[in-house]
């Protein structure tokens, strides 16, 4: 039997593996991004009403049309340009089907995307099975702000995209109005398509706001906009993500949506509706709360000798081990992660796995920090009875 070509540049997912053994250990899930709590009461009410009243089966291939037009309302408004729901709007199986539509709609092999890493581990899969080559730029160690320099050094006569992620996972960036000029004048000045997750958008701290790219006169043809609902309403296995994109964009990659899924599922999407539609209060408490979570994780890997930079937005802390005190810190970070998984009993990320670049990554662990605080003080306590 041959071997098969298109997966043999990458590997099942090593965020989805820790949570596998976090199970095997029954370790406190800090690796992969989901929250252990559930989304509002009144969208779980929604979602139960939409089953009831015979919402079970297909809906249109581009998305629910009320989902739509309440996406295309709240884009306007971000955008400052008129989101038509009928051709800018489209409804994904949650943004990493986003990220594959944009990507296999917008890039023919041989082309090349630049990815800003650290990265999610999704990018650069999703770029190979376009047939398309991945390039990618670190952001700084130090401070993991974005070099343009580095972005024109990458840049060849084949690059057809940029991949941005802001706020960031890994790394909690919340990218500044600098660094989105910096990134517009790339983009323009050399004809490129920007793609943007912008799924924690909602999640942001000390006052910062989002700046979406899409919004800016310059890049409104070429951005395609990707978010969805998982992570502010804590509902990421209901895989409800959207895609927001000029007419020309949007006509490239409705083709492979439709091909890919056919749809999201229907009663989760009429729900999400109802999600929408929460009042502004909903997300000042969900700050109040994310606050309070984040600063219980920094508190916590800060005592244990732990460095790491304060996350700006998203939920996530990328963290350097090598000061912490054990014996173990001499580790390469997959098998760090995996002793703290078996070991400690609290599972994580290997930094490693953000990067493709040589020597990246090295000596550091991803927590995931949207749990209760409970959980959170478990964690804690499970780590401070080794640390300290």
């Amino acid at each position: 039997m041959r071997a098969y070509k298109r997966t043999r540049d990458y590997q099942e997912s090593v965020i989805r593996e820790m949570t596998r053994l976090a199970i095997e250990n029954e370790a406190i899930n800090l690796s992969q991004g989901f929250p252990d709590f559930d989304p509002p009461e009144e969208i779980l009410q929604a979602a139960y009403e939409a089953i009831g009243s015979s919402h079970n089966q297909y809906s249109p291939t581009w998305g629910n049309l009320e989902l739509r037009v309440k996406l295309a309302e709240q884009y306007s408004n971000k955008l400052g340009w008129s989101v038509d729901p009928e051709k800018h709007v489209t409804v994904t199986c949650g943004v990493t089907e986003a990220i594959n539509v944009a990507m296999f709609g917008l890039l023919d092999p041989g082309d090349e995307i630049i990815i800003i890493e650290p990265a999610h581990e999704n990018f650069i899969p999703s770029a190979l099975l376009s047939g398309a080559r991945p390039i990618a730029v670190p952001l700084s160690e130090e401070n993991f702000r974005l070099d343009v320099e580095l972005l024109k050094k990458a840049l060849s006569d084949k690059t057809r995209a940029i991949m941005l992620n802001t706020p960031h996972n890994p790394t909690g960036r919340v990218f500044d109005v600098d660094e989105i000029c910096s990134i517009t004048d790339f983009v323009v000045n050399n004809n490129l398509i920007l793609i943007t997750d912008e799924i924690y958008d909602r999640i942001l701290y000390d006052g910062r706001t989002h700046v979406c790219p899409g919004s800016i006169e310059s890049l409104r043809g070429r951005t395609v906009t990707l978010g969805g609902m998982s992570k502010t309403f804590a509902m990421t296995g209901w895989r409800l993500g959207y895609i927001i994109a000029s007419s020309k964009l949007m006509n490239a990659m409705r083709p492979v949506h439709d091909y890919l899924t056919v749809c999201a599922p229907t009663p989760l999407q009429i729900a999400a509706v109802t999600a929408l539609n929460l009042p502004e209060d909903y997300y000042d408490d969900m700050l109040v709360d994310y606050h309070n979570r984040r600063d219980k994780i920094m508190s916590t890997l800060n005592s244990l000798g732990f460095v790491a930079q304060t996350p700006e937005g998203a939920y996530y802390v990328l963290a350097n081990y090598s000061n912490v005190p054990s014996i173990h810190s001499n580790k390469d970070s997959r098998s760090f992660a995996v002793w703290m998984t078996k070991e400690l009993q609290v599972a994580v990320v290997p930094g490693e796995v953000f990067y493709t670049i040589s020597g990246y990554g090295e000596k550091t662990i991803r927590f995931a920090f949207p749990k209760r605080l409970s959980t959170l003080q478990a964690a804690a306590d499970r780590m401070e009875s080794y640390f300290l």
